[in-house]
């Protein structure tokens, strides 16, 4: 009898995606799926799934590294507005 975990991986099929993102942000999401050995799509499919389940993917230490590397590539967090999926959108002031 299989695993359940094999069934699983029977199941993922990965494919190609063409996404735009903010230059800055994509130079820290490769250094940090680099510091961790994965590729980025490999930690971006971690970010979703964790994310997804209402989990934080990062330590306070992975989160100090993400902070430093944003500082190192000049994204600035206050320039990404977060928005939460579901509220009513707020006018700009």
């Amino acid at each position: 009898m299989r695993s359940s975990a094999v069934r699983v991986a029977d199941r993922i099929e990965r494919v190609q995606t063409g996404v735009r993102m903010e230059k800055r942000m994509v130079k820290v999401l490769k250094a940090v799926a680099e510091f961790y050995d994965l590729s980025l799509g490999e930690l971006l499919e971690n970010l979703v799934l964790s994310t997804f389940a209402g989990r934080s993917l990062f330590s306070d230490p992975a989160l100090a590294l993400v902070s430093e590397l944003a500082r190192i590539y000049g994204l600035d967090n206050g320039e990404h507005r977060s928005a939460v999926l579901g509220a009513p959108a707020q006018e700009d002031e």
